[in-house]
């Protein structure tokens, strides 16, 4: 994790599918630019980002992939749910991602979408695939805590 523990507020999306198929190595806070109805539509929970991921062009973060899903009660300011959506970091942390995503087999995987102070805020990590058998490993190793804990429960 960074410096400062990211996420003291409101969770309102989190990524569960990242966790099992990448090791997480690094992550960092970003902001996120939305409009006002993609902001009323999140605080409701109603989004996704299963098929997230964030690149870097022309110096600039952005969340491609994720699905905000169009307010209910919005109308014409309803905009496309799986726009690509500029995050807001520094040029120093832009630099140091990028240089870590130009090592191979390396990604930004978006962890969770949450809200600190009215602002939406994203967790984005670089992540490394997991391979098959990695995974097999880790529901094996769950599975054996899982069972030590109910034996020791009793």
């Amino acid at each position: 994790m960074s410096e400062t523990e990211p996420g003291d507020g409101k969770i309102a999306v989190t990524n569960r599918k990242a966790r099992h198929d990448y090791h997480i190595l690094d992550s960092v806070e970003a902001g996120i630019v939305l409009t006002g109805t993609e902001v009323k539509s999140l605080r409701q929970g109603r989004a996704n980002l299963t098929d997230g991921h964030a690149r870097i062009e022309k110096g600039e973060a952005w969340l491609h992939g994720m699905h905000i899903s169009p307010y209910e009660q919005g109308s014409y300011a309803n905009v496309d749910p799986v726009r690509k959506r500029k995050l807001l970091l520094h040029r120093n942390e832009i630099r140091r991602l990028t240089v870590k995503v130009a090592e191979k087999g390396l990604t930004l995987v978006p962890l969770r979408v949450y809200f600190v102070k009215n602002r939406a805020k994203v967790e984005i990590a670089v992540c490394r695939g997991k391979k098959f058998y990695d995974k097999r490993e880790d529901i094996a190793r769950r599975e054996v805590e899982r069972d030590l804990r109910r034996k020791y429960a009793r």
